[in-house]
């Protein structure tokens, strides 16, 4: 299992490299002078001509790129065009406001898609199955920032129960200011894990061991719940881990919305800002923090099924 670890996190490097090559060659092809975003609308021409030279801006592209990736293998994810600061300080600064809105999008979405895809897949083309299909393809369809308007304009602006806006400080206000944002990047997983769970369970529900466990008088939350469910959570674990590393990664416009002071509205702004440091700093960040995750779904499955667990020992 360790050579399949280090196999995996090898795979990492062609990984980072290309996707840093990309977003490297996109802001490169993006309007916009970074000497001038420094300096100021009014700066002097040679100050400008003296401030790409510095940066490196004169160089080809292939060459700037080369210099990035050296300074990132040291460690070194540059400075700040907007404030001048270290990219990896900000950068980790922001990444923990949004882990913790991940982690709460996830539970709402395991909390209410697992559940109600054992109920879905117990009770199959029952009104209730057809409402919560119903209801997860809607959520799976309805964009995440239009449904956070629509609670904003419900429970922030017309009832007043809950914050519109940024991350509260202490226990109970910030609990108060992620409900909402957790809430809107929580349906959309559900809707896809409600759906997974139900079609992983009505698979294992017809296999002949459940049919011998329920013949033997075991009662049948046992069966559901020992026998049933965890022989279809292999597929569901793998939703659940894309999921949350899709919200890890694509909680942009939550964030937006909510003026949630995470990875991804850093993201948006940099953009805004031409900060080309900046936003490969975060790119690296949320792509190591990706690939991570899958890893860790791919080890949960030899907890899950021993099966897997031998052929990890092979590898």
């Amino acid at each position: 299992m360790y050579k399949y670890v280090l196999k995996r996190l090898l795979m990492l490097i062609p990984v980072i490299i290309g996707v840093t090559f990309i977003v490297f060659f996109i802001l490169n092809l993006s309007p916009g002078d970074p000497a001038a975003i420094i300096l100021g609308d009014q700066a002097s021409a040679e100050a400008l001509a003296m401030k790409r030279e510095e940066l490196g801006l004169n160089d080809p592209l292939l060459v700037r790129y080369g210099h990035y990736m050296i300074n990132m293998l040291h460690g070194d994810l540059g400075t700040s065009y907007k404030n001048n600061l270290s990219v990896w300080s900000q950068v980790m600064e922001r990444f923990p406001n949004t882990a913790v809105l991940a982690v709460a999008g996830i539970l709402v979405a395991i909390l209410i898609g697992i559940p109600t895809g054992i109920i879905s897949a117990k009770k199959q083309y029952s009104m209730m199955d057809n409402t919560a299909m119903l209801l997860s393809l809607i959520g799976v369809a309805m964009p995440n920032f239009w449904f956070g308007l629509l609670m904003v304009i419900l429970f922030a602006l017309t009832l007043g129960w809950l914050p519109s806006q940024g991350m509260g400080e202490g226990f109970i206000p910030l609990i108060k200011s992620l409900v909402l944002p957790a809430v809107t990047l929580g349906t959309g997983a559900a809707a896809m894990i409600t759906r997974m769970t139900r079609s992983s369970m009505l698979e294992v529900i017809r296999q002949d061991y459940i049919r011998t466990a329920r013949a033997k008088g075991v009662p049948e939350k046992t069966v559901i719940r020992k026998h049933a469910l965890k022989n279809a959570l292999i597929p569901v674990v793998t939703v659940i881990g894309l999921q949350f590393g899709s919200l890890l990664g694509g909680a942009t416009l939550t964030e937006t919305v909510f003026a949630w002071p995470g990875v991804g509205r850093l993201v948006v702004d940099s953009i805004k800002s031409k900060d080309a440091p900046m936003v490969l700093g975060c790119i690296v960040m949320l792509t190591i923090t990706f690939s991570v995750i899958n890893l860790i779904v791919d080890l949960l499955y030899a907890y899950i099924d021993p099966r897997i667990k031998a052929q990890y020992k092979k590898k």
